[in-house]
C-alpha cells in the first residue's frame, strides 16, 4: 500500500513496481487517517508512508498503524533525510526509511527486506544516525521535543489553526494551546511565524511538500 498526498507519486510508485512479480500495490491513500482505515481493511504486508501530509501526518499514522497492526511493515519515504525525522519514525515503529531521491531498485530491496522481518535504512541516513550515536551529542533543540510536541509544531508550521489541530488530534483547544506555548518556551520563540522560521532553519519545512 502507498500513502502520499500527491496522486502522481502514488501512481508513479505503482507503475514502477508493476514489473515485480512478488510485489503488488493493493491500495493508495492521500492522508494518515485514510491510511489507517485502509490498512485495517486491506491488511497489506508493507506500507510506503510519506511523512508530511495533511491531517495527522506520517509519523502519527505510523505509530497508530503499528499499534493496531504490529504485523504491518512500514517504510517511510520522504524528502526529509535529516534528524529528527529518521529517529522519530523508527521509534514510532517504521521498519525502513528512504528519501525520495532513492532509486526504485533500492525501494524494491527495502520492501523485500522488511517483509522478511529485517530493517532497511538508506545509506546516507544510516551514516547520519551512526555518527549521531558515535558523537553522543544531545542534538538540536528540536531533537528534545516529544513526539506530540513535534507533531503539533509541524501542524502549526503548515498553517493549521488551533481548532483544526484540536479536531485532527482529538485534543481540546486548551491542550493544543498548552503544547503551543510549551513549544514557544522550549524553542525560545514568541509567535507562529518565528516557529515556522525555526522549522525552516532546521530543515523541517521548505518550499516543497515532502
Amino acid at each position: 500500500m502507498v500513502v502520499d498526498d500527491h496522486d502522481i507519486v502514488c501512481a508513479g510508485i505503482r507503475r514502477l513496481l508493476a514489473d515485480e512479480d512478488d510485489i503488488k500495490v493493493i491500495g493508495e491513500a492521500n492522508n494518515g487517517e485514510d491510511a489507517i482505515r485502509m490498512a485495517k481493511e486491506l491488511e497489506p504486508d508493507v506500507v510506503i508512508m510519506d511523512v508530511k501530509m495533511p491531517g495527522i501526518g506520517g509519523l502519527e499514522a505510523t505509530r497508530k498503524m503499528v499499534s493496531h497492526q504490529p504485523q504491518v511493515r512500514i517504510i517511510a519515504l520522504t524528502v526529509y533525510g535529516e534528524e529528527p525525522f529518521p529517529s522519530r519514525l523508527l521509534q514510532a515503529g517504521a521498519s525502513g526509511y528512504l528519501t525520495k531521491g532513492s532509486s526504485i531498485k533500492e525501494m524494491i530491496t527495502a520492501i523485500r527486506l522488511v517483509v522478511s522481518g529485517k530493517h532497511y535504512i538508506g545509506p546516507e541516513i544510516a551514516q547520519q544516525l551512526a555518527l549521531k550515536n558515535l558523537t553522543d551529542v544531545d542534538g538540536s533543540q528540536i531533537d528534545q521535543l516529544s513526539e506530540r510536541e513535534l507533531q503539533v509544531m509541524l501542524m502549526i508550521t503548515q498553517g493549521l489553526k488551533v481548532q483544526d489541530i484540536s479536531d485532527k488530534l482529538f485534543l481540546s483547544p486548551k491542550t493544543v494551546n498548552s503544547y503551543r506555548y510549551r513549544l514557544f518556551d522550549k524553542l525560545g520563540v514568541s509567535s507562529d511565524v518565528e516557529l515556522t522560521l525555526l522549522a525552516i532553519r532546521h530543515g523541517l519545512l521548505d518550499t516543497e511538500t515532502a
